[in-house]
C-alpha cells in the first residue's frame, strides 16, 4: 500500500497518543513494582543466609546429641524414647501479601514440648535424652522457618523475572512502537492537510479565471 493510500483520522493520532500515556504510565509503575520488589528480595536474602546458617549449626549440634544419646543410653533407649512422643508437630499453613506476591506463612505447633509432652518417663531416661530432644526440636523449628523464607525468596524471585520482563517489553517494543506509530499518523496527517490546501487553492484559483 503506498504512502498516499494511508488516510488516518485524528481520532486515531488522539487514540494512540492515550495508548502512549497508559503505556508510560504502566511502565513507571511496573519499575517501581520491579525495584520495590527487588529490596524486599534482598531483605529475606539476608534472612534466608541467616536461617540456613542457623540450620547448619542446629544439624550439627542435634546430630552430636544423639551420638552422645546412643552411647548413653544405647540404640534401643533411644528409639524407645522417640517412640514415646504422643505429640507430634502441626503444621499450619497461611498466605500473606508482598508487594501483591502471595507467599506462605507456616506456623507450627507441637514441636518443642515439655517432660509430659514427651511421653517417656522421666525415671527411666537420663538427662542426655532431654538434650537430645530439645536440640531435634530445635531443629524442626529452624527447618520450618527455612522453608518458609525460602519458599517466599523463589516466588519474590519469580515475580520480579515476570516484571522485568513486562518492563523490559514496555520500553523497548511497546511503547517505541506507538511513539512510531503516532509520528507517522501525524506526518500523514499534515500532509493531508497541506495536500488539502493545496487543493483548494487550486479550486478557487479556478473559480476566478
Amino acid at each position: 500500500m503506498a504512502l498516499k493510500d494511508v488516510k488516518p483520522t485524528r481520532s486515531e493520532l488522539i487514540g494512540l497518543k492515550r495508548r502512549v500515556k497508559l503505556s508510560e504510565r504502566g511502565y513507571n509503575i511496573l519499575k517501581m513494582k520491579r525495584d520495590g520488589l527487588i529490596l524486599e528480595f534482598f531483605k529475606v536474602l539476608e534472612e534466608a543466609k541467616g536461617s540456613r546458617d542457623a540450620v547448619g549449626e542446629k544439624y550439627d549440634a542435634a546430630r552430636q546429641m544423639i551420638a552422645v544419646a546412643n552411647t548413653v543410653e544405647g540404640a534401643i533407649g533411644v528409639k524407645a524414647a522417640a517412640m514415646s512422643v504422643r505429640e507430634k508437630p502441626q503444621i499450619t499453613l497461611k498466605q500473606k501479601n508482598i508487594m501483591g506476591v502471595v507467599v506462605p506463612e507456616i506456623e507450627a505447633s507441637k514441636v518443642k514440648k515439655n517432660l509430659a509432652e514427651r511421653g517417656y518417663g522421666v525415671l527411666g531416661t537420663s538427662a542426655v535424652i532431654d538434650e537430645t530432644a530439645n536440640a531435634f526440636e530445635e531443629l524442626v523449628d529452624e527447618i520450618i522457618r527455612a522453608a518458609e523464607i525460602e519458599t517466599t525468596m523463589k516466588r519474590l524471585l519469580s515475580e520480579i523475572e515476570s516484571t522485568k520482563r513486562r518492563v523490559n517489553a514496555l520500553e523497548f517494543k511497546v511503547i517505541p512502537e506507538l511513539k512510531e506509530a503516532s509520528a507517522f499518523i501525524k506526518m500523514r496527517l499534515d500532509e493531508m492537510e497541506r495536500d488539502e490546501i493545496v487543493r483548494l487553492k487550486k479550486i478557487k484559483a479556478k473559480t476566478k479565471a
